[in-house]
């Protein structure tokens, strides 16, 4: 028998004037897209934005369904959105914004295990890491190198 660990390293700000700038820029449009949130049954909203490396920046939220399987969330909206709109553009950062009305967050809300796959697997796709820049409504801001931090023994090509 062996013991093996994981180890996962991110930066974590303490206000958002600390960001470097194109990140601060990326997460206040995720924050914006916290508006746009189709959330009527969980008031739980999600906002995203992506930073691609043509410069261009796109927002998306999440999209709730009284059925909660078929619920979209904030990341796949902007990630496939970002798809769509500029094929073979790779992505360079993700920005991610939670807000509860019912409670103020004051940490950063991590993405759901299916949108940690969709995160690995858009960098497996582009063959580059992307940053992903998280914030709760207050507090702290946790920035991720890449995002196979978030999701280190992730499913990949390589056991198809």
């Amino acid at each position: 028998m062996e013991k093996l660990s994981i180890k996962t390293e991110f930066t974590s700000y303490d206000t958002l004037e600390e960001l470097p700038e194109s990140e601060r820029e990326i997460l206040l449009l995720a924050k914006k897209s916290l508006e746009n949130s189709y959330s009527p049954y969980s008031n739980f909203k999600v906002g995203a934005a992506v930073l691609l490396s043509n410069g261009q920046l796109i927002g998306g939220s999440n999209y709730e369904n009284a059925s909660y399987p078929l619920c979209i969330c904030a990341e796949q909206t902007v990630l496939t959105t970002a798809a769509n709109l500029h094929p073979g553009v790779a992505p360079l950062a993700l920005a991610i914004a939670i807000r509860n009305p019912r409670q103020v967050i004051s940490r950063p809300g991590l993405p759901c295990g299916a949108c940690r796959q969709v995160i690995c697997e858009t960098e497996m796709k582009y063959k580059q890491p992307m940053h992903v820049i998280l914030q709760g409504e207050t507090g702290p801001i946790f920035v991720f190198e890449k995002g196979i931090d978030l999701l280190p023994l992730a499913f990949d090509q390589t056991f198809l």
